[in-house]
């Protein structure tokens, strides 16, 4: 369970807890709380990658648990591999469940991220109320290490102004509505809008009762769900910043069947 601070809710603030145990009844147990007797701070903490194996899990987890009785996972992403991998394992059905098929957004969640996508759809009424996810977030633009260095090294993000020229080359209109996964608004992005006026943040979009518990703490957990969740739901999805965000929003869409997905390239003319 995640802890509650300033900046982490959890887990049952956003999702349906029910929901999430039911889906998964009779594949693994699911329990609210941790039996009296056991301590989190007593439990050993193993570190399990992203898309784990079968033989990793009998190597390296299971004598550990075998051992200590009682374990606490630890997720981490050693890489982001968007390749699709050939093999098949026994866990692809248990692992698509868990991704995609056990969380479900609190109502009060979902009435937000539903009344945001219906104010992208009326901003887009001239364009059928097709609206751009851009998943471009300031802070991580000016990271030193965003951008590769040296011809051989693969371009891992793009800014607003190269977003912009990008989906002009692309041939979307001036019209077209875009929305950034950027909190607030930063100057840095005006260059997008001047090109493409209807370009909007969470700030412009959400309703405004909801918005001193929403956009409380900037770059919250609550905050990434919801861009997430428009994300996956835009008519079209352009990651700016390759990463973990990425790949789960395109899996995400392809479950959905929604594979429009644009990712930016240096196009000349």
């Amino acid at each position: 369970m995640v802890q509650n601070t300033m900046s982490l809710r959890n887990f049952e603030d956003i999702y349906d807890v029910e929901k999430f145990m039911k889906s998964l009844d009779g594949v693994v147990k699911v329990v609210k709380q941790l039996p009296n007797e056991i301590s989190i701070r007593d439990l050993a903490a193993v570190k399990v990658p992203n898309r784990v194996t079968e033989d990793h899990i009998v190597e390296n987890v299971q004598p550990i648990f075998k051992s200590k009785g009682n374990i606490r996972l630890a997720t981490y992403f050693p890489t982001v591999n968007m390749r699709k991998t050939t093999q098949k394992s026994s866990v692809d059905s248990v692992s698509c469940l868990g991704m995609f098929g056990t969380l479900e957004l609190q109502p009060e969640v979902s009435e937000v991220v539903d009344s945001m996508i219906e104010r992208l759809r009326t901003l887009s009424r001239k364009s059928d109320g097709l609206f751009i996810a851009v998943d471009l977030r300031v802070d991580v633009l000016e990271n030193k290490n965003c951008h590769g260095s040296g011809t051989n090294v693969a371009k891992s993000c793009y800014n607003a102004q190269e977003i912009a020229l990008f989906l002009r080359k692309v041939g979307f209109d001036t019209d077209t509505t875009i929305y950034l996964t950027q909190s607030k608004w930063n100057n840095s992005l005006s260059v997008l809008k001047d090109i493409f006026p209807k370009t909007y943040t969470k700030e412009n979009i959400m309703p405004e009762e909801k918005k001193g518990k929403f956009l409380e703490f900037e770059g919250s957990e609550l905050e990434k769900v919801i861009d997430f969740y428009i994300c996956s739901k835009s008519d079209v999805f352009v990651p700016a910043l390759s990463g973990l965000f990425y790949a789960n929003v395109a899996g995400k869409r392809i479950a959905l069947g929604k594979p429009q997905i644009l990712v930016p390239a240096d196009i000349p003319g």
